[in-house]
């Protein structure tokens, strides 16, 4: 649970500096926005992001039942989202190798989030 704080925060922290970037042209720290993406499809990039970070902390804090399953339904739209970036926008910059460690820590964190007793604890689902 610790490590997907982690991540989830820097999901929105990361997130948060994306849309910071996109809508300012300011470069937060590095240049995060993606010229291979078109400008939609860098908006989606940055909300989905924000979202599942934002939406796990919530979740988290507040002990929301319904998180696991938000989590899930997030994961599954920022696989999507990978794939088309990956497949349709991408050059060698981007690896299969590191696609396909992306998709499968979806599948581990929702996963985790689904059967752990660890979260049907402390989310209080099923």
């Amino acid at each position: 649970m610790g490590l997907l704080l982690i991540a989830t925060t820097g999901m929105l922290v990361w997130g948060l500096a994306g849309f910071f970037e996109y809508f300012t042209e300011i470069t937060p720290f590095i240049k995060l926005q993606n010229d291979a993406y078109p400008s939609g499809v860098q908006f989606v990039h940055w909300f989905l992001i924000t979202l599942t970070g934002g939406t796990f902390l919530i979740g988290y804090f507040t002990k929301w039942k319904w998180t696991p399953f938000a989590m899930v339904l997030l994961f599954s739209n920022l696989a999507v989202l990978c794939t088309i970036e990956t497949f349709d926008f991408m050059s060698e910059q981007w690896s299969f190798s590191a696609y396909s460690i992306e998709m499968l820590s979806y599948v581990a964190h929702s996963s985790f989030l689904l059967i752990s007793a660890l979260s049907k604890s402390h989310f209080r689902h099923f």
